[in-house]
């Protein structure tokens, strides 16, 4: 999808964060978009998830109003990731959606791959990852290794907490 690769970072993370976190990583993810921005970075793809998705897409939201090159895509592992989330969650991420320069589905309906498979594809379309991992299992540290093996400068804020 995205032909800018050299100027693309993408993001990944745990969608529970624990609330003694929460604010200090908001912090670390604001110094770490603006610090990309200050090297280039203006496109930012995002996972759409809840949690360190959601804070990623915000904390780019607020450099897209600092910044008309800065650039938001997400990349959605299908239609109906939100079904079975809270109305207040739905809110948000319809106001994510509106607020992003493309919105890119990877799959109509949930399959068990679509979340690995949006995963790969941001990181193929990106040479930076911004990362929250806590743990050596599960998709985050799945897409963190699979970025690490593509070349890309990975950046695991959890690591730097």
């Amino acid at each position: 999808m995205n032909t800018d690769r050299h100027i693309s970072c993408c993001f990944t993370g745990h969608r529970n964060i624990p609330d003694s976190h929460r604010r200090r990583l908001e912090e670390m993810l604001d110094d770490a978009v603006r610090a990309r921005i200050s090297q280039g970075y203006t496109v930012f793809c995002a996972g759409g998830a809840q949690g360190f998705d959601t804070m990623a897409a915000k904390a780019v939201i607020k450099y897209k109003k600092l910044n008309e090159k800065v650039r938001l895509h997400l990349y959605l592992p299908c239609q109906d990731q939100d079904k079975f989330w809270s109305r207040r969650a739905k809110a948000e991420y319809e106001r994510i959606k509106q607020a992003a320069d493309s919105v890119f589905y990877i799959s109509r309906t949930y399959d068990r791959y679509c979340m690995m498979r949006r995963n790969r594809a941001m990181v193929d379309d990106s040479s930076c990852c911004i990362g929250y991992c806590t743990n050596s299992g599960g998709g985050s540290a799945r897409t963190l290794s699979y970025a690490l093996d593509k070349g890309l400068r990975v950046i695991n804020l959890a690591q730097i907490m």
